[in-house]
């Protein structure tokens, strides 16, 4: 319940002429002006989110052998970069849409193979590289470039021992695999999600409301700065909470900032939107006046004459309130403490 600071004394005696002025009021606070202005008062409600990375999934072996080399949790992996190293052999990563099903060899066709020349090409290898959908000489001619270049067997053919096609970089965000330790393929070994940050809410479902995909909201980071996020997914399935007999959905949130700090679970506050009054009147809450028989009032200030008029109250939001009555228009000048 949002608790209003009304300026001067609840107690005040305000006597009002039929025509709503006042004309006698025990106790003058309003030592500064604020105008009346037009546009949205958004009432908002804080909620605990934590700080991840969206589109996790794991990264499986794909050879048999002894771990020799791993990324530190954390680290982003890029465009040919090592995934993973087993029997020294690194497994590269490289951005495609199509997992690597299959051997890519001379004669082959599709869009595994244009992907993969794709890559290659912006690596730097193959000159005379054509991208296309067909696996030539040409392509295997960079095929072993890149093969001596890692340190790999230059056979001129790709499979899923050396390559791993993925939408984009990866950020690690566990290592399920030891270095040192024996592993086998289809055993998992990394934990993996994108590098975009993202803000997670378990929301209790009563306030489902408050969450719309698309919408704008605060957050509030570790370091206590305050950014602007979009929600992206909205749950529509209420799953089991922390608590036992509760349930959430989940809400996740795209942040319009990369430098959220690098700590993964980190507890942030998100500023979910309850209501909004759209194109309505609106005053700074401290200009309200609590009117003896009831009700609020601001004092209009014209010149050097002063009034206290009654208004009716709206939606408060963001320090504003919601204001209409009688002589209240947009540009009217209010009076309020002064700061």
């Amino acid at each position: 319940m949002l608790v209003v600071a009304v300026a001067g004394a609840a107690t005040a005696a305000l006597t009002l002429q039929k025509d709503g002025a006042s004309t006698d009021h025990a106790e003058e606070t309003a030592t500064a002006t604020a105008p009346v202005t037009r546009g949205d008062v958004v009432e908002t409600e804080s909620v605990d989110g934590k700080l991840t990375y969206a589109g996790e999934q794991s990264i499986s072996a794909t050879a048999n052998g002894v771990v020799t080399w791993v990324p530190s949790e954390g680290t982003t992996i890029t465009r040919g970069k090592s995934l993973f190293k087993i029997d020294n052999k690194p497994v590269t990563l490289m951005y495609g849409s199509l997992p690597l099903y299959r051997t890519l060899k001379e004669g082959v066709k599709g869009a595994d193979v244009k992907a993969l020349e794709t890559n290659l090409k912006v690596l730097g290898y193959g000159d005379a590289l054509t991208v296309d959908k067909e696996f030539t000489s040409t392509t295997a001619d960079a095929v072993k470039e890149w093969q001596q270049d890692v340190g790999l067997k230059e056979t001129g053919t790709v499979d899923a021992s050396q390559v791993v096609f993925e939408s984009g970089p990866l950020r690690v965000s566990e290592v399920a695999v030891d270095k040192g330790g024996r592993v086998g393929v289809g055993a998992k070994a990394l934990t993996v999600t994108g590098t975009e940050p993202t803000v997670h809410v378990d929301l209790d479902p009563a306030k489902q409301n408050t969450a719309k995909k698309g919408a704008t909201v605060g957050v509030t980071l570790p370091d206590g700065k305050e950014v602007k996020g979009k929600i992206t997914l909205v749950g529509k399935v209420a799953k089991a909470g922390k608590e036992k007999g509760k349930s959430t959905i989940d809400v996740d949130i795209k942040l319009s900032t990369k430098k959220s700090g690098s700590i993964d679970q980190a507890p942030v506050t998100v500023k979910l939107e309850s209501e909004r009054a759209k194109d309505v009147l609106s005053v700074p809450i401290e200009a309200l006046l609590a009117l003896r028989e009831g009700g609020f009032g601001v004092e209009v200030v014209k010149g050097t004459r002063k009034d206290v008029v009654p208004v009716k109250t709206g939606t408060y939001g963001g320090g504003r309130v919601e204001i209409s009555g009688s002589g209240i228009s947009e540009g009217t000048k209010v009076g309020v403490p002064s700061s």
